[in-house]
């Protein structure tokens, strides 16, 4: 735990902290990105514009400024900063921190800002311990995680606190941060004297994937490396070979992260993007993501997205479901794009998924109708003799293969679970269908 926050008079960089440390900004006035928030009329800013402190949850990927800017905004309203984290510290911890505020506002008058970062780790429990501290204006509440407050903080500190959304800082944001860090005397690598190329920068950025604490470590580890001429030293592409030769992308198996890229590959192939849904499917690879999962879900968008439009679809996804069961990655990963862009290219039909759905609450929700007579074996005398089995008709000896025989309940005779489309081998299922119900009828 830290106690207050205060950037009036910067104390000099202390040797072995970390660029991205080091460079953390000392004014809102500093913040690179975050203009939903922070820019002229964002919500963020006219709030602390007002002096309009409130309990809040900064909710972003890593390294997009939330320890920052509770920080700043502890700064800005002249008040104390404690910073706590949910992954070392626990109820004893919490009861302390807040018997210090209590005593800290009844003799001074000043309020606290209690941050704690990762807050997704608390339990329930744990979580519930400070709302009566929050309702009683004891502490403003600032929670950072990583993870989605909807499902990570429980419900009742939710309603007590504002969500503030922080986006991944772009390429360039990242640029605009890594010059500052290499022109900064102070806290920067400045004294350095780096001439740094265009080319290189960038690569450091999108390396980085929106996360400045990574970029700014990267250069600090990169300039390092690098030799010195004339007293300078020069940054560009060729010296930072194996450094970033491979980024580690953004995901949690368990997380939102996963859910959202799955759902982006399964509305690219619904959408007949395969573009983007090979992109999607390369994430996700890429990622770490099991490979057995994904075939599973092209299985699955085999029968609910294309169905009989081509019902070669879901022999094609069940193929490429057996080549990650035989070959395992990296060598199923063609089989796995191969079924994907065949997929995203095939006609598309619900008919079938919205078939099953129809009859299914029929099924659970309507009177469980015994199966009509002239549809049930009869293996003995005896349920011969009560009509199993009367009035049966082979469809086989039918001159079109059709019989003139209703198959469903009497009182469901007139649904229509199945509306084929238009579109694909469906087309000519719908005709056979319709042919056969005439026959029926």
């Amino acid at each position: 735990m830290s106690s207050l926050f205060d950037d009036d008079d910067p104390s000099p960089a202390i040797v072995g902290t970390p660029l991205s440390e080091r460079m953390r900004p000392r004014q809102l006035d500093d913040v690179v990105g975050q203009e939903m928030l922070l820019g002229p009329g964002g919500a963020l800013r006219q709030a602390l514009d007002r002096g309009l402190l409130h309990s809040l949850i900064l909710w972003g990927p890593p390294g997009t400024g939330k320890t920052t800017l509770a920080r700043l905004m502890a700064t800005v309203a002249g008040v104390d900063f404690v910073a706590f984290s949910a992954v070392t510290s626990g109820i004893k911890e919490i009861k302390e921190v807040i018997a210090a505020a209590e005593r800290r506002r009844q003799m001074t008058g000043r309020r606290t800002v209690l941050f704690i970062d990762e807050i997704h780790r608390f339990n329930k429990a744990q979580q519930d311990a400070f709302l009566p501290h929050v309702e009683a204006g004891t502490i403003v509440l600032i929670g950072a995680t990583t993870e989605n407050p909807s499902f990570e903080v429980n419900s009742a500190l939710l309603s007590r606190a504002r969500v503030y959304v922080l986006e991944p800082l772009t390429p360039d944001n990242l640029i605009v941060i890594l010059r500052r860090a290499l022109t900064d005397s102070a806290r920067g690598l400045g004294d350095l004297h780096v001439e740094a190329d265009d080319q290189a920068l960038a690569a450091l950025a999108i390396h980085a994937n929106g996360d400045a604490r990574i970029a700014l470590n990267q250069l600090e580890h990169a300039v390092g490396l690098l030799p010195v001429r004339d007293g300078r030293r020069h940054l560009d592409l060729a010296s930072l070979q194996g450094l970033i030769a491979r980024r580690a992308l953004r995901y949690d198996k368990d997380g939102e992260e996963h859910y959202n890229l799955i759902s982006a590959l399964h509305k690219s192939v619904r959408n007949s993007d395969a573009n983007a849904a090979v992109y999607w499917l390369a994430r996700m690879i890429e990622s770490g993501e099991d490979p057995m999962y994904l075939a599973r879900r092209l299985v699955r968008m085999a029968s609910e997205d294309i169905g009989n439009a081509d019902p070669r679809a879901l022999e094609v996804a069940l193929a490429a479901k057996e080549a990650v069961h035989f070959l395992g990655l990296p060598e199923a990963n063609a089989a796995l794009a191969q079924c994907t862009i065949y997929l995203s290219a095939a006609p598309k039909s619900n008919a079938v998924y919205m078939a099953y759905n129809a009859a299914a609450r029929d099924a659970l929700r309507d009177e469980a109708s015994p199966v009509p007579l002239h549809l049930r074996n009869a293996p003995t005398s005896l349920m011969k003799g009560l009509g199993y089995g009367r009035d049966y008709k082979y469809a086989h000896d039918e001159a079109e293969g059709v019989a003139a025989m209703s198959c469903l309940p009497p009182h469901l005779e007139d649904r229509r679970y199945y509306q084929p489309t238009d579109r694909g081998i469906e087309a000519r299922i719908k005709d056979a269908l319709e042919r056969a119900r005439k026959i029926r009828g």
